[in-house]
């Protein structure tokens, strides 16, 4: 399919759930100007090297829902608990903490290692070496990425 982790991606639109709370009874209870944030589904991801070959109900080809995740972990708190609040023996100091995330990674930059070997629609380079590397492989991988003069622009 095309589809792994760490694959490159373009993200286009995050997906929320029709509320069946009508904002009009919120909005005496919440000053005039409150900006209600529904709750995302999941976000549409463009994955140019995805191989789904039908295409997905609705969606545009190459679009891939990515649903949310769900984690759930135990935390104890007696370590962070001020002196005077340290609990008693029969009391529990743990706690039980759910957490949705989307599993995606800004990919804003990465090294000219990472960047061997793959070709790049856009590339924005910094040429200035740290260390004063004289590799002239540090300065030829990342210009060699893309195809095209005008895709590349050097910032120094």
């Amino acid at each position: 399919l095309g589809l792994i982790n760490g694959i490159k991606g373009t993200f286009r639109q995050l997906v929320y759930h029709e509320e069946s709370v009508s904002t009009e009874a919120l909005s005496e209870m919440f000053p005039n100007n409150t900006q209600f944030i529904r709750r995302p589904i999941y976000a549409l991801i463009e994955i140019n090297k995805s191989k789904i070959e039908c295409k997905l109900q609705d969606l545009e080809p190459k679009l891939i829902p990515i649903p949310l995740v769900e984690q759930t972990f135990r935390v104890d708190i007696v370590d962070i608990l001020p002196k005077d609040k340290k609990p008693k023996s029969n009391q529990k100091t743990i706690l039980s903490i759910k957490r949705s995330a989307l599993p995606l990674l800004p990919a804003y930059c990465v090294t000219t290692h990472k960047s061997q070997g793959q070709t790049l629609n856009k590339v924005i380079i910094d040429l200035k070496l740290p260390n004063e590397t004289d590799d002239i492989a540090a300065v030829y991988v990342p210009l060699s990425r893309v195809k095209r003069l005008v895709d590349l622009a050097i910032l120094r």
